[in-house]
C-alpha cells in the first residue's frame, strides 16, 4: 500500500516553502529508492524508523541513518534504502527558503545530507517530536506551518530576498521558467554580466552552476514525464523535455541516477506507487 498526502504551506511561507508531502508506504518489496535531483531543497522527517540514505546511487557513497534530514540542491540522485515500510513527511524548500528557514545560502547544503537539527537547531528537534506526536496529516501540516513560520521570523537581517543578488534570483527564475532550456550566456548578457561572473555568483549562492541547474531542470521535466500515469516512449520523453535526441537523455539519466532509463524503470521499487 502507498499513501501520499500533499499540502501547500500557509501563504506567508510560500516564497520559502514549495510544498509538504506526507507519505505512508508499506508492504512493498525491500530495496533502494532513487530520490531524483530537482529544483527544491528537501527536508524529510521520519515518523517511524530512521531513514537510511546515501548521497549517490551505485557510486559507493556511505549509507547514513537519520531521524530527520536536510538536503541541498543535488546533481545526482539520493539512494534511499528501505525494508518496504516508510512513514514520514517531506518538506520542499525553495533556494530562498534556505536563507529564510535555515539562515544560510542554499550553497551551504549543496550536494550534502545533514541532520535537520544540526542546521535548524532546537526547532528541528521540536519539529520531529511534534510531528511524531500528531495523529493526523492535517495536524502535522499545521505543526510544520507553525514551526517554520517561527524559524523564518527568528532570522536576522531582514528580508532574505535582499541578501540574494537580484541578478542571481532572476537567473534562477528564468532557468526554472524555461525548465532549463535557455542559454546561460544569453541570460548573463541580458543581466549585464559575463557568463563567468554569473556562474561564480550563482554557484556561490546555490552551490551549483547555472549549467548544472539547467541540466537538473531538464532531467526533472523528463522524470515527471517518465513517472506520469500514462507513460510515454523514451524518445518522446526526450523530445518534450528538450534533449537533442534520446542518446542525450540516456547520458544525463545515467549521470543523475546511476542507471539507464530502462534499468531505472525496471529497478525503481517505488515507481508508480505514490
Amino acid at each position: 500500500m502507498a499513501l501520499g498526502v500533499g499540502a501547500r504551506p500557509v501563504p506567508a511561507l510560500r516564497r520559502y516553502v514549495d510544498s509538504y508531502v506526507g507519505f505512508d508506504l508499506r508492504g512493498l518489496p525491500a530495496g533502494v529508492h532513487s530520490g531524483p535531483p530537482s529544483r527544491v531543497l528537501t527536508a524529510v522527517i521520519s515518523l517511524s524508523d530512521p531513514l537510511e540514505l546515501a548521497a549517490g546511487v551505485g557510486d559507493g557513497s556511505p549509507v547514513t541513518r537519520f531521524d530527520s534530514v536536510a538536503a541541498g540542491l543535488m546533481d545526482r540522485s539520493v539512494a534511499i534504502h528501505h525494508d518496504g515500510r516508510q512513514l514520514g513527511v517531506k518538506v520542499a524548500l525553495t533556494p530562498l527558503g534556505a536563507r529564510a528557514v535555515y539562515g544560510v545560502p542554499a550553497a551551504a547544503l549543496a550536494q550534502r545530507l545533514v541532520p535537520l537539527d544540526e542546521i535548524l537547531g532546537a526547532p528541528g528537534v521540536e519539529l520531529t517530536d511534534r510531528l511524531r506526536a500528531a495523529s493526523t496529516w492535517a495536524a502535522r501540516f499545521a505543526v510544520l506551518d507553525e514551526v517554520l513560520l517561527r524559524a523564518v521570523g527568528r532570522g536576522s537581517g531582514g528580508d532574505p530576498a535582499r541578501r540574494m543578488r537580484p541578478e542571481v534570483a532572476e537567473a534562477w527564475r528564468r532557468l526554472v521558467a524555461a525548465r532549463g532550456r535557455v542559454q546561460v550566456g544569453a541570460v548573463a548578457a541580458e543581466l549585464g554580466w559575463s557568463r563567468r561572473h554569473l556562474t561564480e555568483r550563482f554557484r556561490g549562492e546555490l552551490g551549483l552552476s547555472p549549467k548544472s541547474v539547467a541540466r537538473v531542470l531538464r532531467f526533472e521535466h523528463a522524470h515527471d514525464l517518465a513517472t506520469a500515469r500514462d507513460r510515454l516512449p523514451w524518445a518522446e520523453v526526450a523530445t518534450i523535455a528538450g534533449y537533442a535526441d534520446q542518446s542525450h537523455l540516456v547520458r544525463d539519466w545515467s549521470v543523475f541516477t546511476g542507471r539507464t532509463p530502462t534499468a531505472w524503470r525496471h529497478g525503481e521499487v517505488l515507481l508508480g506507487t505514490a
